[in-house]
């Protein structure tokens, strides 16, 4: 873990679909695109967006993200610049009893 916040973190498989409007101007999509780049590079380096799958042909995306809780989790997509034209669907992640990674640690399991 990158920080003390996150050290007991969820992990979150978290689906991102964008739906640009047809009519949206195309300097402000840059920009809220651009502004997106660079939040979503801060939510790396704070250790809560882990790994990013771009699907090919859309505008969507998988990610690996890592929060307290769901209410974190909500408070951090959202934050990002292009919430508003997001459709965003969360699954919850548990261990797996055979998964080859360790766990990420818990407050009932310690560090």
């Amino acid at each position: 873990m990158r920080e003390k916040e996150i050290k007991h973190a969820m992990e979150f498989l978290v689906h991102i679909r964008i739906g640009w409007p047809h009519d949206m101007d195309p300097a402000h999509k840059e920009s809220v695109s651009t502004a997106e780049r660079a939040h979503a590079a801060e939510l790396a380096a704070r250790g809560h967006l882990v790994r990013m799958w771009r699907v090919p042909g859309r505008t969507e995306n998988w990610g690996l993200w890592r929060a307290a809780d769901a209410t974190e989790l909500h408070t951090l997509v959202s934050s990002l610049p292009v919430w508003p034209w997001m459709d965003v669907t969360v699954h919850p992640l548990a261990v797996h009893p055979v998964d080859p990674l360790p766990p990420v640690p818990t407050p009932s399991t310690g560090p």
